[in-house]
């Protein structure tokens, strides 16, 4: 949905961020129904709170910007949080949904580069996760051409620039506490089992793309 915004006198469009329907993950081993409906309205909130934001920035005085305090610096500073918590969760849910039980082709060859095994892989990546209560990303570093773990704090805090996502790990308590409570490993074990890798795949490959 198109809408209309006044920018310092002028009117832009501006597409609004939707909310996408993840019902599909309901069933999904492992997670209650419960959980992610709980789970899906969250994110919405997030997605609805950078429509607002959006909107008010559009026509916050700019002459009152301050470290501070001013309505427009705070809409800024929590600008990103309301954009990484609705983008970051829908990589999250993308990338739900058991399909291969191993990565496969060059994703497999390039997680064996830069971690030893995919085993080795795994184990980095819990660990990441048991260390954040924010976000794990894997991602692939355009500076060195690698594959990376980074850890994120709330939503906005940890990730270096020049970076592309490929797998995304919700490690807030909202994610699991409802069905494992303080048992967050058992919650990664549900995670990494309905893993959808060919989701992750297909990120890599438009890496790949771009490198040709």
């Amino acid at each position: 949905m198109q809408r209309m915004l006044k920018n310092q006198g002028k009117e832009v469009i501006n597409m609004a961020h939707t909310v996408k329907n993840f019902d599909r993950l309901i069933g999904l081993d492992g997670f209650s129904e419960k959980l992610l409906k709980q789970h899906f309205s969250l994110y919405q909130g997030y997605c609805n709170k950078l429509n607002e934001i959006e909107e008010k920035l559009s026509t916050a005085d700019r002459t009152t910007a301050n470290y501070s305090f001013g309505e427009f610096s705070e809409l800024k500073r929590r600008e990103t949080v309301a954009f990484n918590g609705t983008y970051l969760h829908e990589l999250y849910f993308e990338n739900l949904g058991p399909t291969l039980l191993t990565p496969d082709g060059a994703l497999s060859e390039a997680l064996k580069r830069d971690f030893g095994t995919l085993q080795a892989w795994e184990k980095d990546m819990r660990a990441c996760a048991l260390s954040t209560p924010g976000w794990v990303l894997l991602t692939h570093n355009w500076v060195d051409s690698k594959l990376h773990h980074y850890i994120l704090y709330e939503h906005h805090i940890g990730l270096p620039v020049h970076q592309k996502p490929l797998l995304a790990i919700d490690c807030w308590e909202h994610a699991f506490m409802l069905d494992y409570g303080t048992a967050k490993a058992e919650y990664l074990n549900a995670f990494f089992k309905n893993l959808n890798w060919n989701v992750v795949e297909d990120r890599f490959a438009r890496v790949l793309k771009h490198l040709k």
